[in-house]
């Protein structure tokens, strides 16, 4: 269980009388040194709490005027002013209430101001943590606003980013289907059975941020399944992932998109078949390669793809996609993510409290 810290109210209540106990051997000093400590004890208690919650109405009070960050230089001024005041008229009021001076005495400057400077120095530490407290209050609520406007206005982005996918993907899809009712309406309704089932993945999968390589892997080879009834015999596509990698995560539709964007700008034929190969290297990134064949006329595009993967990346960590190219090859490194349900965290911890 989280502790809280007590109240202003029983911080207040609790450290009038300590307050006034230290009060006692300080005054006691002075003209009350032949009082009993009894009776030096109530009448400083009495003074701490007056003058304590006083000083607190006041700053409360003007804190209520003046409640935002930007007016804390007027508030502490006027705050300041207000309490020194009632610092001098409020003490000698308390005398002549509890028979200490009489009117002639409290007339004399000296018992006027008797006890200021203890009185200024005590409100003075009193009234910094007040408004310590309070300008940290604030300052924190600023900051979590400022931090859920920035979350709030990151989620919009990404979410757009998400929406992009799906348009793009069918758009694209409707393009091959096309091709193959002219060429084989046999094919062409395969492709459509399987499109349904590979789109229901995106439905599914279009609002999460991350999704296991594994689920991201079995939808990639349906959609190559859909692209080579497309090309049967001019596109390869080789995975190359190991079972304890399957567990990491990744960016929903990544996969796919490089894939698609490697057919997009390369050229795909007989003469020149297109090798695409996904492998996972160092544990730590997922790379998707294929040999450098480009075409001299793009097809039409929508104009996300890779721009869109860099951007999401951006969003879950600023994590860094690294594109390489050289003269025979074209590869995309898109990092993997590792993530722990709250089942495998508990496990994790029972198991590390097992090592240690």
């Amino acid at each position: 269980m989280k502790w809280k810290w007590p109240s202003e109210k029983v911080i207040r209540w609790v450290g009038i009388p300590v307050l006034g106990l230290i009060m006692t051997f300080i005054v006691k000093a002075g003209n009350h040194a032949n009082k009993p400590l009894l009776e030096n004890f109530v009448v400083s208690t009495v003074f701490t709490a007056v003058l304590w919650n006083g000083a607190a109405m006041i700053i409360f009070s003007l804190r209520r005027k003046y409640p935002d960050i930007q007016q804390t230089a007027k508030r502490l001024i006027i705050t300041s002013l207000v309490v020194t005041i009632f610092l001098i008229i409020a003490p000698n009021i308390i005398r002549l209430v509890l028979g200490i001076h009489t009117w002639a005495e409290i007339a004399q400057l000296k018992t006027i101001f008797s006890h200021s400077e203890i009185n200024m120095v005590a409100a003075f530490m009193v009234s910094s943590i007040y408004e310590g407290t309070y300008f940290f209050g604030k300052w924190k609520e600023s900051f979590a606003l400022n931090e859920q406007l920035k979350n709030q206005q990151i989620r919009t982005q990404f979410e757009v980013l998400q929406n992009q996918m799906s348009p793009h993907f069918l758009f694209n899809s409707l393009n091959t289907l096309t091709t193959l009712i002219a060429e084989d309406q046999k094919s062409a309704i395969d492709f459509t059975q399987t499109l349904s089932e590979v789109y229901r993945y995106i439905l599914q999968n279009k609002e999460k941020e991350l999704v296991r390589l594994k689920e991201e892997l079995e939808f990639s080879k349906s959609y190559v399944f859909l692209l080579q009834m497309r090309y049967p015999e001019n596109l390869n596509v080789d995975f190359f992932i190991k079972p304890e990698h399957e567990k990491l995560f990744i960016a929903p539709l990544t996969l796919q998109m490089l894939i698609e964007n490697a057919i997009k700008h390369n050229i795909v034929s007989k003469t020149a078949p297109l090798h695409i190969e996904i492998y996972v290297d160092k544990g730590e990134v997922i790379v998707v390669k294929n040999n450098l064949q480009l075409k001299n006329t793009l097809e039409k595009s929508t104009k996300t793809g890779l721009a869109n993967i860099k951007k999401r990346y951006q969003f879950l960590g600023n994590r860094e996609i690294d594109v390489i190219e050289s003269q025979k090859n074209y590869m995309v490194a898109v990092p993997l993510i590792e993530m722990l349900t709250e089942i495998e965290f508990s496990k994790e911890l029972a198991y590390e409290g097992i090592d240690h």
